[in-house]
């Protein structure tokens, strides 16, 4: 059973959380008086998931609220953008609590607190953030990781909160430094396994620590690159244009099936809408076998740099 402490006050996607449960991940907050966004709680809602009569099913959802159940694990709660409850099952393992605690349960918090969501990562360059997007295992870690090498910083990995200031300007809202980096990209890196923990029943994929290269203020979110592997054996780069734009961001929205019945699509349109006319946004093409990250980091920042 997961351990119960005293509720301990992180900061994490521009949110303080106070939580129950113990988030090494992310950082505590430098003040414990700061007002609380988000609380994080260990209760039992095995009634509340009998009740609503979907015993068969993976998960519940509707306005301001969304619960699911992952086996072995335990049954997870979200409500009103401001709580997430969690009810853990008997020798669960904590690491995958967590993994569900920072990942699908945010990502529905934010959606409910009108928080755009990306799922990808984000690397800060030259003051602005760039967003790297696409579909698992399409290479956006690794990227990002490419990036970090060459003394870039870290905003975010999995999930990218987006925000807006009150001139409309797009920001990227830091998350906690750690990747999530596969085998394959560490031996290119020359990185390790033995150093980095494995994610629960994914051997081959590890927590990377990047403290010292994480960005943990907000800036501008400036340009959405959107990974996708193709049969080609050459590294492209193709702008989106018009309404692909939006269809980008909608596909690249973290859990964006819920948004119809979380009743927030027109809210995710007028978002897209906003978001889009302040960023550059372009397709990577790169091949689906072989280590392209170098090619794709130059490349992306010769675009960069030719548009300021």
């Amino acid at each position: 059973m997961i351990e119960t402490i005293n509720k301990v006050v992180y900061k994490a996607f521009g949110l303080y959380i106070a939580s129950e449960v113990l988030l090494p991940e992310l950082a505590q907050a430098m003040s414990p008086d700061e007002p609380i966004n988000v609380a994080i709680e260990i209760t039992d809602l095995t009634d509340l998931w009998d009740q609503s009569g979907r015993q068969n099913d993976i998960y519940v959802v509707k306005q301001n609220f969304f619960m699911f159940q992952v086996a072995d694990t335990g049954i997870f709660a979200i409500q009103n953008g401001d709580t997430i409850q969690v009810s853990p099952i008997a020798g669960a393992d904590e690491a995958k609590i967590r993994l569900f605690l920072l990942g699908s349960c945010m990502g529905a918090l934010l959606m409910q607190r009108k928080i755009l969501p990306l799922h990808g990562s984000a690397i800060a360059i030259d003051g602005k953030a760039y967003a790297f997007v696409g579909h698992s295992g399409a290479g956006k870690s690794t990227l990002a990781s490419a990036f970090i090498n060459k003394g870039y910083q870290l905003l975010s990995d999995d999930v990218i909160a987006v925000t807006f200031t009150e001139a409309g300007i797009p920001m990227v809202m830091p998350s906690y430094p750690q990747q999530k980096l596969w085998q394959e990209s560490l031996v290119e890196f020359g990185m390790e396994s033995s150093n980095y923990q494995s994610i629960f029943q994914r051997e081959t994929k590890f927590l990377v620590p990047v403290s010292d290269h994480f960005l943990a203020e907000p800036i501008p979110l400036a340009g959405v690159f959107e990974l996708r592997p193709t049969d080609n054996d050459q590294v492209a780069m193709l702008p989106i244009e018009g309404l692909s734009r939006l269809s980008t961001l909608f596909c690249q929205t973290f859990r964006s099936s819920l948004l119809a019945q979380l009743q927030l699509l027109d809210w995710h349109f007028e978002t897209a809408v906003k978001v889009s006319k302040h960023i550059l946004m372009y397709q990577l093409h790169r091949p689906n076998t072989g280590f392209t990250a170098p090619q794709l980091t130059s490349l992306i920042l010769e675009t960069v740099h030719e548009g300021e």
